[in-house]
């Protein structure tokens, strides 16, 4: 059982980063994935659809604003990666992630036996991994047009919380809502 891990959501400015774990079977054809950043809006709903349906395993999981800011946006994303894998089931042997780094597994945790390869750029070149960015992409995407109704004023439904000059516009005129992450340049004054 090989799954491919991605996260999603490193460089906005507001909300969770989100990560995904998904257990592709033998002969998935990768001809509608891609890199969820090279992919329309409508193409990643699509393939979000097609992996979901057609996954032996796949599972989400997030690290808040708070845990950024505690641990820092790297850590943060390891960890939402490690509560993906540990959501699983069944359990992978062997893990494909995004990236130059593997995962730390928990202190004595029960999956640190699993095999890691990092891959730079896997998104592109790692079918398990394009699906794992995919499912991370949209769930956090689908996420901030939720925090959009409930923070309104902020534009995250087009920006996804990312700092575009209407988002720093909006922070400077509204302040920080409950999801910035505060440590992050542009969010908190000084």
């Amino acid at each position: 059982m090989v799954a491919g891990v991605d996260e999603a959501g490193r460089g906005p400015l507001a909300g969770p980063v989100m990560a995904a774990a998904v257990v592709l079977p033998a002969g998935f054809s990768r001809s509608e994935l891609r890199d969820s950043k090279a992919l329309s809006p409508k193409a990643r709903e699509r393939a979000f659809s097609l992996v979901t349906l057609n996954a032996l395993a796949f599972a989400v999981g997030h690290s808040t604003p708070e845990e950024i800011d505690r641990i820092n946006i790297l850590r943060a994303s390891l960890l939402a990666m490690r509560r993906a894998v540990e959501k699983l089931e069944p359990a992978p042997d062997f893990l494909y992630i995004d990236g130059n780094l593997t995962i730390p597994p928990p202190q004595g945790g029960p999956w640190g036996s699993i095999r890691q390869e990092a891959i730079i750029s896997g998104d592109a070149r790692c079918v398990s991994v394009m699906a794992a960015s995919i499912l991370a992409k949209v769930t956090r995407d689908r996420l901030m047009l939720e925090y959009d109704r409930v923070y309104p004023g902020y534009g995250f439904a087009s920006h996804k919380g990312y700092p575009t000059k209407a988002h720093l516009a909006a922070l400077a005129v509204l302040g920080p809502s409950p999801i910035h992450r505060k440590t992050f340049r542009g969010v908190s004054p000084g």
